[in-house]
């Protein structure tokens, strides 16, 4: 018999299977990788449970639990439970605090012939410590910041690298007004676990660790105050590509890859990928000034309609240089000028490229 454990470093480092039980609500405030919901409450039983806790007492809580959990429910919940023990058998279980509700969890397997160990402290100490691993790894971590103007191909740049953190990967976001993905954003306790438990492993080994150059949100993920510092005092490598060059990667990556993206739309892949560069342009409106945002605007327009009838994407060009010299350049510029770290390296994307292989080396 495996048992309870307390090892929050090898857990995360072994991405081990974690079975949450807690309620639905807390789950999607915040949980960690590898984890799957299976609560031994559902929403509204918790609720009743925590009322009858801050009214009569625990003991009072534990006899409603027991009786809100029928027959009928207890021989659900130990189907899904006894599915995820046959998919992993060597991870664990945990509730908020490792208590009542996974020792409750813990004894209806038992009571069915299966031991399964659980996560003492439960998602509470396992927070702490990713959190204060994350202070750790921020502080003693080699950062070096991989910066450049938009459209650089920075994002290319950190997965060529050999020891990187892909923080807008881990966002589901592109860092831009244009970023949104099709895939939803993570929660912010989400992106901060899954941002920890990468930086704890990359500290397993010596090297530098490159991270993309970003502002303090990545879409509505937000950079942890910590790692915004860290990255205000790394050492950078700068890439320089000119505009039209970024201008193309751009058109390249938001346009014509992005197409497949929208396949399945019922009005048909360009018309609905112009619709939401529209949207998108549309949450700039008040930076451009009204009338460049309506002049820009039409011209999207223009360049949406070439993509539709002909499928080439060649319009979207020099709208987006525009957008670089009179928007973003100004923007990341200022960024830049809080920057406190060193340049290490400047070049090119390809030289850049070159550089990091040699770092490897």
């Amino acid at each position: 018999m495996r048992q309870n454990t307390a090892d929050y470093r090898q857990l995360f480092l072994n991405d081990t299977p974690m079975m949450d039980m807690r309620a639905p609500v807390e789950y999607a405030r915040g949980a960690f990788p590898h984890s799957e919901n299976l609560p031994l409450l559902d929403d509204q039983q918790r609720q009743q449970v925590g009322t009858e806790y801050k009214r009569n007492g625990q003991q009072a809580a534990i006899e409603l639990g027991w009786r809100l959990a029928t027959p009928e429910v207890r021989a659900q919940r130990l189907v899904t439970w006894r599915d995820f023990v046959q998919r992993h058998p060597d991870g664990y279980l945990y509730c908020f605090r490792g208590g009542l509700r996974s020792r409750t969890a813990q004894q209806m397997l038992r009571d069915e012939g299966i031991d399964y160990p659980l996560v003492e402290g439960g998602y509470k100490a396992m927070r702490a410590f990713l959190l204060e691993q994350l202070d750790r790894q921020c502080a003693e971590l080699p950062l070096v910041v991989i910066a450049g103007h938009t459209g650089s191909g920075k994002t290319e740049l950190i997965h060529a690298a050999t020891r990187a953190i892909d923080l807008e990967g881990i966002a589901h976001h592109r860092g831009s007004s244009f970023g949104r993905t099709r895939r939803p954003q993570p929660a912010q306790i989400d992106f901060e676990n899954r941002v920890s438990v990468d930086l704890l492993k990359l500290a397993q080994s010596a090297g530098q660790v490159f991270v993309e150059d970003e502002s303090r949100l990545i879409g509505r993920c937000f950079l942890p105050p910590v790692l915004q510092q860290a990255l205000k005092r790394a050492p950078r490598v700068l890439v320089e590509e000119p505009v039209e060059a970024r201008a193309q990667r751009i058109v390249r990556d938001y346009v014509t890859d992005a197409l497949e993206d929208f396949a399945g739309e019922e009005s048909g892949p360009a018309p609905a990928l112009g619709d939401a560069l529209r949207r998108n342009l549309s949450r700039i409106q008040k930076r451009l000034g009204g009338l460049r945002y309506r002049q820009l605007d039409e011209q999207l327009q223009a360049a949406n309609a070439e993509l539709a009838s002909g499928g080439s994407a060649e319009a979207y060009i020099p709208l987006v240089c525009t957008l670089l010299r009179e928007y973003y350049d100004g923007t990341y510029d200022y960024l830049m000028q809080q920057r406190e770290g060193g340049v290490l390296f400047r070049g090119s994307h390809a030289e850049v490229l070159q550089w990091l292989g040699e770092q490897a080396g």
